[in-house]
């Protein structure tokens, strides 16, 4: 193994460890985010988060899962939504998020968790210049805030809250 792959995956897990401590110590500090690492992979985690208030992602629930690089926190993790998600920066069918922290904009000052703080605020405050649903975005581009909601809302309460009963 090349010894500067090595002393980075070395890097990698000491930093993934810190913020699974982290996590583990303030489980309940932030009640909108549960994030949990795979017991046999440090660098495959899930996080299950609640949407926002006063959006139409309100009382769903969105599982994402995160695959983490080996060069972490250098490059930004890959982050999916695994719940379906009618949203502008959200790829119905696969998940993929279009967010800049997770592009060209990604620093290693930012966290499993605080990327799962920012996507909450993507869906709070979507951006329907760069959509990666169209319909979604074409929704809000004309002006259609009702019907936007409309799907949303129906898409969160197929896909995103508890069966009842």
């Amino acid at each position: 193994m090349d010894k500067v792959v090595y002393i980075e995956q070395n890097a990698s897990r000491a930093r993934l460890f810190k913020e699974y401590k982290e996590v583990q110590r303030e489980k309940t500090a932030d009640p909108d985010i549960q994030l949990v690492c795979d017991d046999s992979n440090i660098f495959k985690w899930t996080a299950l988060i609640k949407g926002p208030s006063e959006t139409p992602y309100d009382g769903g629930v969105f599982q994402l899962a995160f695959s983490v690089p080996e060069q972490y926190p250098l490059q930004p993790p890959q982050v999916r939504f695994l719940t379906k998600i009618f949203h502008p920066n959200v790829h119905f069918k696969t998940g993929e998020i279009c967010l800049d922290i997770l592009k060209n904009a990604w620093s290693p000052a930012w966290t499993l968790q605080s990327v799962c703080r920012a996507i909450i605020a993507l869906m709070a405050h979507p951006e329907p210049d760069s959509p990666l649903n169209c319909d979604s975005g074409n929704l809000l581009r004309s002006g259609d805030i009702r019907g936007f909601q409309s799907m949303a809302r129906m898409y969160t309460r197929l896909a995103a809250m508890p069966k009842k009963g």
